[in-house]
């Protein structure tokens, strides 16, 4: 069968619905009437699409994917010359993103994969690679700033990358938990900072070097 430009229309007004309503209620609460009708579609356009609720979700969250991928992949932290530079200005950019109502910056992903994650394989492991994914776009720019600093320790630039993405997940809970982003935004702040220290020691002892070169320098 062709698909044609109203049912393509329809199954974008489906997802883009889910991302609302998913965030707003989660995706258990979240029936199909409440999909349709806040897409304006028939429940024959959403199971023409989507054979199950759960085949939906899935959809959902690569639908996630690929609207946010395409947000950061465009966003100016990219354009930083040094590469910690360009991991702390990503944390920037995700603690300016959490703005407005709770529903409108928290994750889909992470969302439906705290409903799911027992009942449902298959969105469970879309939403991980949802999560994961997104991670993966920080190893080059952890390890490439890794290597710059000299900065030694058993942690990988992968466990790093996935560690930023617990600090947000959990930062979401606790906003929903307090009905308040301001506690989302201290913990994007302590990543921040936890980043700046891990680095730090590195760049401190490359400025004490310096320093001692000057000295010896001096006394000659």
């Amino acid at each position: 069968m062709a698909i044609t430009a109203a049912s393509s229309d329809a199954r974008a007004k489906l997802l883009s619905a889910g991302m609302r309503l998913i965030r707003t209620h989660g995706f258990t609460a979240t029936t199909v009437d409440e999909l349709c009708d806040d897409a304006r579609v028939t429940k024959g356009a959403f199971f023409h699409h989507f054979v199950s609720k759960e085949a939906f979700g899935v959809a959902a969250a690569e639908h996630w994917s690929l609207t946010t991928g395409a947000l950061f992949a465009r966003a100016q932290y990219h354009a930083a010359s040094d590469p910690l530079d360009r991991v702390l200005a990503y944390i920037d950019l995700r603690r300016a993103l959490l703005r407005g109502a709770i529903a409108d910056f928290t994750c889909v992903a992470g969302t439906m994969v705290q409903d799911t994650w027992e009942s449902s394989p298959a969105i469970r492991a879309a939403c991980d690679a949802s999560i994961s994914e997104h991670a993966q776009t920080l190893e080059a720019d952890i390890a490439a700033a890794k290597r710059k600093y000299g900065i030694a320790g058993a942690w990988s630039a992968s466990s790093l990358a996935l560690h930023t993405q617990a600090v947000l997940q959990g930062a979401f809970v606790l906003a929903k938990a307090k009905g308040d982003a301001a506690v989302a935004i201290d913990s994007v702040d302590h990543l921040r900072r936890y980043i700046e220290l891990l680095f730090k020691p590195a760049t401190l002892k490359t400025g004490r070097t310096r320093m001692d070169k000057g000295r010896r320098r001096m006394k000659r």
